[in-house]
């Protein structure tokens, strides 16, 4: 079967053979047997790494099956569903796909390549669960959990019966009231009775004659023990009335303490389930979790789970070492060894001077933004109202931001000062320009590659970021350019030299694994070395002396929708974790070294 009929349903042979010789009732029958089959290719959701794969479906016998492909069909399936228990879904949002559900437990995602090909599907689906749903029942009764269904009933019916009870005993209460009254009366009545005839029999002189062979009796002892004997019944039975009140209050009493037993169990089994369903979606992601704008995961849960792996990522970076990056990029580094630059001298030049770069395509553009971004970076925050916002005070370092979006996308301006000790400009911006150092002080790094060496301080870089869910995993094409800035320099600096990082479309290189979402960045590392008042030139320094001032600053385009509210929140936790954990990095590196200017 080619691509161009995988959607269509088959019947088997012997029903094609029988169409024309049957009726319609029967042609009908015999569609809906268990012999229906509906075979094709369907796009299967599989997990988060590898999201959606074309599988080949097939329902035959009752038995929704799917292989990884139609010639590997002869030899056993991957996963087969029954329907006979099974819920077909057609997505709300998604026009093409729809879910089949066992027990809100085994859910089978899939998508068709047209609406017209989902609907035929579903209605297919469908129909034969119409078909064979009195059968399901029954199936159910007769084998399904005895116990489950005994339980079930005992406790619909306890409920009922218990409701049922008290509204019969205030019936029976009522109707012994009457009885009570009614026999009240007749004993009255037969009390004057027997006084009558205790009279007569005492005024005669002979025995009454009763016939039948009864014999007169003494009337007046009998109507005493009568009247006493009725006078007990009715005094018991007013004391058994009494009772029976005081019961029914007590039941009463219980029976709402009860219900409110079951209400409070109810909303805390409520809530359990809440929490499993939740663990289970983090546990088990679907589609309907990943990043984009009909997520239907909650904001605070999207931030918690990115927050989660940003830990996880970090635990690991502390337990390892040091990575080093892929063969082909050790083999392309250009590393500027660490050595002493006494004053005065002017070793390597060139480098930090653009000088190699200038005949390239890309330099107008690296030399333009790079004196936009230096002249950013100079700025101040408090000038002019321009907005900017401070969310980070920790000490030495200051961070600020001004929100702002695009399209719906966060893309806000981010500003950070800091101050650190021990080391220079020119190896803060060292360490955060060379490659082969990268992966020691970045997290989220999981590759690297060096698409040109334009020159020694000018490279091309495609870097992929780990993937975090619910987020989708993104990577970066840009160029970096290691600059040493010679005026308006600040007063009292000793020198300044810049990293700036800009995204370009030159090279055209794809996301190596083709599912990347690429993002669009701006950055600018700017650091000057302050030596102490009254140095001069010549004098030993150690790196006490040194003082290094950094600015940094940021734009960057996510590439892809996410929550406003939970990307701000990231950011706001990990800029100033990524600005320590940098600066802490270098001075580590630097303390056993020579000073570099």
């Amino acid at each position: 079967m080619d691509n161009a009929g995988e959607s269509s349903a088959s019947l088997p042979s012997s029903n094609e053979a029988a169409a024309g010789s049957q009726s319609d009732a029967s042609e009908e029958e015999e569609y809906l047997d268990n012999s229906i089959e509906l075979r094709g290719y369907l796009s299967k959701w599989t997990n988060y790494i590898y999201g959606w794969q074309p599988r080949y479906i097939v329902l035959k016998d009752g038995t929704l099956s799917y292989y990884k492909s139609e010639s590997e069909s002869d030899f056993g399936c991957r996963g087969a569903i029954s329907l006979t228990k099974a819920t077909i879904k057609a997505h709300e949002s998604d026009e093409l796909r729809f879910d089949v559900v066992v027990n809100n437990l085994n859910n089978w995602c899939l998508r068709a390549e047209t609406s017209e090909d989902r609907m035929h599907w579903v209605e297919v689906l469908q129909l034969y669960k119409e078909d064979t749903g009195s059968t399901d029942t029954t199936s159910l009764r007769r084998h399904g959990s005895t116990m489950s269904l005994q339980s079930n009933t005992i406790s619909l019916t306890s409920g009922g019966s218990l409701k049922k009870t008290q509204r019969n005993l205030r019936e029976k209460v009522g109707e012994l009231e009457t009885f009570k009254d009614i026999l009240f009366t007749q004993i009255e009545t037969l009390q004057r009775y027997f006084d009558a005839c205790s009279e007569l029999n005492k005024n005669n002189a002979q025995p009454l004659d009763l016939g039948d062979g009864l014999k007169s009796i003494d009337f007046k002892g009998e109507s005493i023990t009568f009247r006493a004997t009725t006078s007990g019944v009715l005094t018991t039975l007013q004391h058994c009335l009494e009772i029976i009140a005081e019961s029914d209050e007590s039941w009463k009493r219980k029976l709402e303490r009860e219900i409110d037993k079951r209400r409070r169990s109810e909303d805390q089994s409520k809530k359990l389930k809440d929490e499993i369903e939740k663990m289970k979606r983090l546990s088990y992601p679907g589609p309907d979790f990943e990043e984009g704008p009909h997520s239907t995961l909650p904001e605070d849960e999207f931030f918690d789970a990115v927050e989660t792996g940003l830990d996880k990522i970090e635990e690991d970076m502390q337990l390892r070492f040091k990575l080093k990056l892929q063969s082909q990029i050790s083999q392309t580094l250009v590393n500027v060894p660490h050595e002493a630059v006494a004053e005065g001298e002017e070793a390597r030049e060139e480098f930090g001077t653009g000088a190699e770069a200038k005949c390239h395509a890309l330099w107008p553009e690296i030399d333009r933004v790079c004196k936009e971004q230096l002249h950013y970076a100079r700025e101040g925050v408090g000038q002019d109202g321009n907005g900017w916002q401070i969310f980070a005070d920790e000490g030495e370092i200051k961070m600020y931001k001004r929100e702002e979006e695009v399209n719906g996308l966060v893309m806000d301006p981010l500003k950070a000062y800091h101050t650190v000790q021990g080391v220079t400009a020119r190896e803060m911006c060292h360490y955060f320009f060379m490659p082969e150092f990268r992966n020691d002080w970045e997290t989220t790094l999981e590759d690297c590659t060096i698409l040109e060496k334009i020159s020694a301080d000018t490279l091309l870089f495609l870097q992929t970021h780990k993937r975090i869910w619910p987020a989708s995993q993104r990577d970066a094409q840009f160029w970096s350019h290691m600059r040493k800035i010679t005026n308006d320099l600040e007063e009292g600096a000793r020198d300044m030299w810049v990293v700036c990082n800009n995204s370009t479309e030159y090279a055209k290189q794809e996301s190596k694994n083709g599912k990347c979402v690429r993002i669009f960045l701006t950055v600018i590392l700017a650091c000057q070395t302050h030596l102490p008042e009254g140095y001069k030139k010549g004098q030993p320094l150690n790196r006490e002396d040194l003082t290094c001032k950094i600015t940094y600053c940021s734009v960057v385009n996510p590439g892809g929708w996410a929550p406003a509210s939970a990307l701000r929140a990231v950011y706001k936790r990990e800029y100033p974790k990524f600005l320590k954990r940098f600066t802490g990095y270098v001075i580590d590196q630097c303390k056993d070294k020579p000073i570099m200017f």
